[in-house]
């Protein structure tokens, strides 16, 4: 076997062994390549957004409050299972310890369990805000926000800490081979040598507590949402209520479908291939596209841009004229 010989020095007792995308060795390096600049430009743009909220007074309202926090988990996300991936291109024995697994299954959970609250939440905001906006203030008041952000990192943390409890007190018999790129729950059970039925039902339970709670308040807050646009007259009103609510859609639509596609999809029969393309979708792409998705069509963000350039070009000719 020529994996058990290329890892015959790993203790396969602690180790664990990830294959990645070993199985494609002449494209390592257009692999790493790609997963850096998408890595980087997670970083980049989603901390970009954040300073940007920050400074600009304008957009301290609950709807980037709620942003920059998105931006904070995808960055959390993203760098779970990216940096780890990239230093595995360049090596030779591609293992990560027991702990190590079990702490990046933990992480990696744990923060999309946050981002489905955090996204249940944003939905609730662009409810508050399109059918009562006349009480909106005083729905989301910043002890209002700040709860529901507390709320969605401690359900994220309890999610990560029940299925990652529940996953590694399964026993593992050598070789300890993940044919994936980071330790993610499908492949683990796929290796376990023990039952994993109690496994399989807490994940299903967490994933309707946490997953369906969050899907079910962003499907009713939906609901209400169109039922209030309906009642708008005008066409250009009908428009500008669905432009507040279309990039949070389009994002709820990506993450939901691409998780619940790699969480729930082995009842139907476990592709492993299938589980990466997946895990690559809602691990490192979306991070990357949440931030371009909620600037594109918002003018709010355009306009603070916008000041932020002209300031700087104000700078740049000021520290010319001094010199």
């Amino acid at each position: 076997d020529p994996t058990t010989n290329t890892y015959k020095n790993i203790n396969m007792t602690t180790d664990f062994i990830l294959l990645g995308f070993s199985e494609h060795p002449e494209l390592q390096a257009f692999f790493f390549v790609l997963f850096l600049g998408i890595y980087s430009m997670t970083l980049a743009w989603n901390l970009g957004f954040v300073v940007l909220i920050r400074m600009e007074s304008c957009l301290h309202s609950p709807m980037y409050f709620f942003l920059g926090n998105l931006s904070f988990v995808d960055i959390s996300y993203t760098s779970s299972i990216t940096p780890k991936m990239l230093c595995d291109f360049f090596k030779q024995q591609k293992t990560i310890s027991f702990v190590g697994c079990a702490a990046q299954f933990f992480f990696f959970i744990s923060m999309g369990g946050t981002e489905c609250c955090l996204l249940a939440a944003m939905a609730y905001d662009r409810y508050s805000a399109i059918a009562t906006p006349l009480i909106y203030t005083a729905l989301m008041s910043p002890a209002m926000c700040v709860g529901m952000v507390i709320t969605a990192y401690t359900g994220g943390f309890l999610t990560g800490l029940v299925q990652t409890s529940s996953i590694f007190q399964l026993h593992f018999c050598g070789p300890r081979v993940i044919n994936h790129f980071f330790c993610d729950l499908p492949p683990l059970l796929v290796l376990s040598c023990s039952s994993t039925f109690l496994s399989q039902v807490v994940n299903i339970l967490v994933v309707c507590a946490v997953g369906g709670t969050s899907a079910l308040v962003v499907l009713v807050s939906y609901c209400y949402i169109i039922a209030a646009v309906m009642k708008i007259h005008s066409t250009q009103g009908r428009m500008k209520a669905f432009n507040t609510c279309a990039s949070h859609l389009t994002t709820v639509i990506l993450f939901y479908g691409s998780g619940l596609f790699s969480y729930l999809h082995s009842s139907t029969g476990y592709s492993q291939d299938q589980d990466k393309v997946a895990s690559m979708l809602y691990g490192a792409v979306i991070p990357m596209l949440n931030p371009i998705i909620y600037s594109l069509r918002n003018k709010e963000i355009k306009d603070a841009l916008k000041r932020l350039k002209n300031q700087k070009k104000q700078m740049s000719s000021l520290c010319l004229r001094v010199s």
